[in-house]
Parts: C-alpha cells; structure tokens; sequence
C-alpha cells in the first residue's frame, strides 16, 4: 500500500511572504487529496501548506488511506478538513509486502474501512469536487472510480530500480517487458479522460510513460522539500565522526532496527571518536529506544551537554550517542555517514550527500527485498550489507576513504535531485488543474 515512512516534525500553516503568486480569477474550488503512507502524507503536506493560500480553492479535505493521519492536524485553516476512518494497521501499511501481514490488517478491519472510505470519494462526484490522488495504485483507483476530474503524484515508484544494476532479478525482466515499473492497471487509470495530469519523481520514470502517451511531468523530487533545517551549534561536536543511525518510525520495528544496529556497533573499533546521532520519530517512546543501550552496556551522561536538542546521552568507549525526539531535520545535515533502515529518511540524507548503509531485519518494511530495491532506487548511495560483519567492515572503510564516501554521495545527489520541488507541482496544478 506504501512504500516509505518516516514521520517528520512540521509547523502549522503560516502565510509565506516567500509564497508563489496565483490566479485567483475563477470560480471557488472544492479540492479532495487522497495519500497512502507516511512519506506521501508528508508530501500532501507539502503541497496542501501552499494550495490553502490560493482564494480559488474554498474548501481542501485530505484523506489519508494508511495510518491515523496526525501529520495533518498542524494545518490551521478553516478551508481545511482531515476527512474518513482511519484505523491503526498492525503491517504500518505494508500488507502488500507479505500475506501475514496482509492477513493481520484484514483481521485489524483493513477492507471495511477502505469500503467506508471508498463510499465517501464516491459522494465527492455530486458536489463536484476535484481530486489529487498521492501514492500508487490505491488512491490512484480511489480518485478514478470517483467520477472526479482527478490527478496523479506517483512518488512511491521509479524506472531507476530496473534500469540500475544487475538487472537479472525476475522482476527486471516483468518491468522491461512493461517499459515501466507502473503496472499496466495503473498505467490504464492514468490514461482516463478523468485524468489530467501526473507527476512523477524523476526525469526517466516520466520519459518511459511519455513512450506510453502518458503526458508525465518531472518537477523535482518533494521529498527534499521536508527537511527544514535550523542553524545549530556546532563547536562541541567538531572533534568527532559523525553518524547517523535511522531506525524507522513502526513498532516494533523501529526496536529491531536499533538493536541490530547497536549490536554492530558494540563490537567494531572505529578509527577515530564518533558521534552518533539517533533522531526518533514522534511515535517512538525514548525510554524503550533507552532499555537497549542498557542491554549493550552504555552508561548514560547526565553531567554533560552538546546543545543540539538531545534527550539522553549515552556513552562507551570511543561511541557517543546523542537520542533526540523529531530532530531529524535539524540532525540530517551534520552527518558523515548513515545507518539507515528506513524509508523516506533513507531518501532524503541521500538527498543532502550522505552515503548510507543498511542492514534488513525481519520487516515488515525493511526486509532484504526492499533494501534492495531502495539501493538501486539511489543508485548505490546505501549499500545493502547482508550480516554485521559486512556492515562493520563498510562502515569502517566509509570512514577511512573520503573519495568512496564522496562518489556515494554524488549519485544520491543527482537521484534524488534539489528542493523546491513541491512549489513548482502546486504552480503547475495552479494554472493546469484548477482553472
């Protein structure tokens, strides 16, 4: 049903003096935007924060498909409503990676609530409502079936993942024989009369559904456009390494994550002092992420202070770790090097130059097969590592040799592309989509 997550900290909605200018001569506007997973409600987010400004639009109403949708409840607008059922789904919104998981969310009453949420789109045709759908192919139906004009954000896919290497996976096969990593039902919805627009992450996914007469548009990736960064401090930290670990935001996931990783670096001799950097998401509880250090023998500092918005510090040997509640903005740009078995957030420091390494667990998420897709998504700016031994000996020669470091993070650069992203989708949806 998704396929990144990582929930960011946001501000509610505040007029921007650095705001596009928009035509607002035209008759008002009831907008429906449907996403499907942590990463696409970000990037609903995103671009609702810029599309309330606009006088056309009367009324805007989100319904997230996956997950309770909290994110949204920082928007501060009249014209704005969090709309459906949500129910809490024991995969985190990855059914369609396992059928246990997928057998646990029917149990949780995933198909009823989709029914339910399913009748209310459908209501949205008789008030002539217009629909962004964000994600892959659930909302991408959902808008569809509505007998709304729709349109369609695909962020979750991209051609990068059978075009980059080997390319002798079973699945390479299927998506050259398509021409696209879109399936041919999605690929059927896009073309309706209904649709008037898509939008994909990046230059090559768009260029093979051109090839299919899809009119795909390439405007940035909007994933970039989260992280909003304050200046920070940096003059107690200047002597280490530093690393930043991204564990995940679903439990308990996030806790197999963090073990396996302070598993590896209780046992590796790092070459020089390293800070370690472990922003948690809002969801996760800092005293359970706390019980495992204690299993591995760290000692907590409370005598000490980096002022870098940290929660705990723990200490051993030549590690420091810094625990921080919803820094990962703030904490994304000073490393080095990741540890990273997430999803969006995997992404995004790729994004900002940060060459990172992953090491699956059991899932639901980050299993071997996703890790690996991701990889070649970013074209080798994390490395999968298939045992902690692999994982040590990397991460030691990341540390070691700048020009490897250096070459992982040029190619996540250009994968995931520059900031701005989300602006210029809500200009083109402004002047093609809502006049």
């Amino acid at each position: 049903m998704q396929s990144s997550a990582l929930p960011l900290g946001h501000a509610a909605v505040k007029n921007s003096k650095d705001s596009p200018k928009y035509f607002t001569s035209r008759k008002s506007i009831y907008l429906l935007i449907i996403c499907n997973g942590h990463g696409e409600d970000l990037i609903a987010l995103e671009i609702i924060k810029k599309l309330i400004i606009l006088k056309s639009i009367k009324k805007i109403e989100v319904l997230p498909l996956v997950g309770n949708g909290h994110i949204f409840d920082s928007i501060n607008s009249k014209a704005f409503s969090k709309i459906g059922t949500h129910i809490y789904l024991p995969s985190g919104g990855f059914s369609n990676q396992s059928l246990k998981g997928l057998f646990r969310d029917l149990r949780a009453g995933l198909l009823l609530n989709l029914i339910r949420n399913w009748f209310l789109v459908r209501e949205k045709s008789k008030k002539d409502y217009k629909i962004i759908a964000i994600g892959d192919l659930l909302p991408l139906y959902f808008a569809w079936s509505s007998k709304c004009v729709f349109g369609f954000i695909g962020t979750p896919k991209s051609d990068h993942t059978w075009t980059s290497g080997p390319g002798k996976e079973i699945s390479d096969f299927y998506h050259k024989l398509k021409g696209s990593e879109w399936d041919p039902w999605e690929i059927f919805l896009m073309m309706s009369q209904k649709c008037k627009f898509v939008i994909v992450r990046d230059k090559l996914t768009a260029k093979n559904l051109n090839l299919k007469n899809i009119n795909a548009k390439y405007f940035g990736n909007p994933m970039m456009d989260f992280i909003k960064e304050k200046k920070l401090d940096q003059k107690n930290i200047a002597s280490f390494q530093k690393l930043i670990m991204l564990i995940g935001s679903r439990m308990p996931e996030a806790l197999d994550n963090l073990d396996i990783f302070l598993s590896c670096l209780s046992t590796v001799n790092l070459p020089s002092k390293t800070l370690v950097l472990v922003p948690l998401s809002s969801n996760l509880d800092v005293g359970s992420v706390e019980d495992y250090f204690c299993k591995y023998k760290y000692y907590k500092e409370i005598n000490k202070v980096y002022n870098l918005g940290e929660k705990s510090i723990w200490m051993k040997n030549n590690i420091v770790f810094l625990i921080g509640k919803n820094t990962f903005d703030d904490w994304a740009n000073l490393a080095q090097i990741g540890l990273a078995n997430a999803g969006t957030a995997t992404e995004q420091i790729a994004g900002l130059g940060v060459p990172s390494l992953s090491l699956p667990g059991k899932g639901p998420q980050f299993t071997k097969k996703f890790a690996k897709r991701q990889q070649r998504l970013l074209g080798g700016s994390v490395i999968v590592c298939l045992n902690q031994d692999a994982l040590k000996k990397k991460l030691i020669d990341l540390f070691l040799d700048k020009e490897m470091r250096k070459k992982q993070a040029i190619v996540g650069l250009e994968r995931m592309g520059q900031k701005g992203a989300s602006q210029k989708i809500v200009e083109y949806i402004d002047l093609n989509f809502l006049s």
